[in-house]
């Protein structure tokens, strides 16, 4: 019972953080550290895989509308700043995997990163707010996205949502709703690539299915698309009416009291 419970705990902080901009690679190892157990990389790919079916559904008439309209001249130029963004991401990413990056598994780092972030996120806001109200998706916008989401692959705690959104609302794209619509929607594929890389890295080192529960395995990832459906449609009308200055607050609370509690050199 004591592992069911704690299984259902890390869906809903993976569907909760994933993309909220407060850190879902900082949280899980975060929840590892307090007790609720070390999982394999196969279960944590799994619970995210959940995360992003739960957007892709959210997304899915945009997405269909960019497919079946790609003849339109602004939907082709969408699809291309998503494609170039999407290329970036996965250039860089193949250019760590060579230098064979190893994600740091300490909390202070990730403490650091919560309260940079935090900070991050105020003065993003702030100079957001001195900029006429855009929507438009540029190039630079693009490019810069691009490179976002692999800053934050590099920095856990960072978060991938939170990185893009606000690199998107400085480069230009001021307004929150379609920053966050770029930043997701990119997300997508980024997400299901790097989810299929590690799972066929998992295959190859024959960690694919051995020794995994998998009923732990379908419980965590129905959690896990359950609470992020949830959680994505909260803040798309959260973000309508309210600034991310709560989520810089929470950020910034956690890695303080991260710092202040946890032991030197976990």
């Amino acid at each position: 019972m004591e592992n069911f419970l704690q299984v259902i705990l890390l869906g809903i902080i993976e569907g909760i953080t994933e993309f909220l901009p407060i850190s879902s690679t900082g949280h899980l190892l975060i929840a590892e550290k307090l007790g609720l157990g070390e999982r394999s990389d196969v279960f944590n790919i799994v619970i995210q895989a959940g995360a992003i079916l739960a957007v892709t559904v959210i997304y899915w008439q945009r997405i269909w509308q960019l497919l079946v309209n790609i003849h339109l001249p602004e939907n082709k130029d969408y699809a291309l700043k998503l494609s170039v963004a999407f290329l970036i991401t996965a250039v860089l990413g193949a250019i760590l995997a060579k230098l064979n990056f190893k994600l740091p598994e300490e909390v202070t780092p990730i403490a650091w990163a919560l309260i940079i972030g935090g900070f991050w996120i105020i003065v993003a806001e702030w100079l957001a707010a001195k900029k006429p109200d855009s929507s438009v998706i540029t190039w630079p916008v693009a490019i810069i996205v691009g490179i976002a989401q692999i800053v934050a692959a590099i920095f856990p705690g960072t978060s991938r949502s939170g990185a893009t959104i606000f690199a998107a609302m400085l480069t230009g794209t001021s307004n929150r709703a379609a920053a966050t619509e770029f930043a997701f929607l990119i997300g997508i594929p980024t997400m299901y690539a790097a989810s299929a890389n590690k799972l066929y890295g998992a295959f190859k080192a024959t960690e694919l299915g051995v020794h995994e529960n998998w009923t732990d395995l379908a419980v965590g990832f129905v959690v896990s698309t359950i609470t992020a459906f949830i959680a994505v449609k909260w803040l798309l009308k959260y973000i309508q009416t309210h600034r991310f200055t709560a989520f810089a607050t929470y950020r910034i609370v956690l890695g303080v009291g991260l710092l202040l509690w946890l032991p030197s050199g976990s």
